[in-house]
């Protein structure tokens, strides 16, 4: 990766759940690159937090509080970052419904929570597409990454809904790609592993977290998953190196799956 491709400033950086968990690296990693980084997250005084260190920093950033399965929140999200920075140059699709999901047999899965999780990670991230593409295709350039999961390659049980609405990013990836190439936009994907940040350790058992260690032993790289191992494929995938790269999934993982 080239210097210039690592260099952000100017740019303008939506990361939605960018105020938590893996989504709080990205803001500060974005920020620490040069960008503009909007914060959408419903968490909404974690965002302002982040925001207010970035800023304290002397970085730029703006936290709205955002709830990406309602079209009102993500409209409200690209507006803000146009009349705050005047452009979105990067949409890093990364808020998704997860750690707060009990782990239990798929017909255990009661409907509600079937059609909230994906009315959050596969709706949301569609609206949150949308919201931003006019301003994108008025640019004639974007950056849309598209957060999935390892899951989908391994099929790990007892969180079916997440598991598709993981796999229905993929193809969301694929298809969006085709769609908006003519207007010079990028759309990609990343599969993550299971990374040990602040929200998956809180949701997470000791149990579980055990056998997840035990796991890191089938893998090429024998450790633990931190969200600082996802920074730089997803900054590649923003970056002016990979404008020739679209419709593609990038497995991070560690060498658990290959594919």
């Amino acid at each position: 990766m080239t210097e210039q491709g690592l260099d952000f400033t100017g740019k303008t950086v939506i990361i939605t759940g960018g105020g938590t968990g893996i989504g709080k690296i990205y803001s500060q990693a974005f920020s620490a690159a040069g960008a503009n980084v909007v914060i959408a997250d419903i968490a909404g005084e974690e965002g302002d937090q982040v925001a207010k260190e970035i800023n304290d920093g002397g970085g730029s950033a703006l936290a709205i509080r955002t709830d990406i399965s309602v079209e009102d929140d993500t409209l409200a999200m690209a507006r803000a970052a146009i009349e705050k920075f005047g452009s979105i140059d990067v949409l890093v699709n990364n808020a998704s419904l997860m750690s707060a999901l009990p782990r239990q047999p798929w017909h255990q899965i009661e409907v509600e929570e079937w059609d909230r999780v994906m009315a959050v990670n596969l709706r949301g991230m569609f609206l949150c597409c949308r919201a931003v593409y006019p301003q994108m295709r008025e640019q004639q350039r974007g950056k849309i990454i598209n957060i999935s999961s390892s899951r989908v390659w391994s099929g790990i049980p007892n969180r079916l809904h997440y598991t598709t609405s993981k796999a229905g990013v993929i193809g969301l990836t694929r298809a969006l790609s085709r769609e908006v190439g003519d207007d010079n936009i990028n759309v990609n994907a990343v599969t993550p592993g299971f990374t040990e940040s602040e929200t998956q350790m809180a949701g997470s058992t000791p149990e579980y977290i055990e056998a997840r260690t035990k796991m890191y032993q089938k893998r090429s790289f024998k450790r633990g998953q931190m969200p600082d191992d996802l920074v730089g494929a997803v900054m590649f995938l923003a970056s002016e190196d990979s404008d020739f790269i679209t419709g593609q999934t990038l497995n991070i993982d560690g060498g658990e799956s290959t594919h």
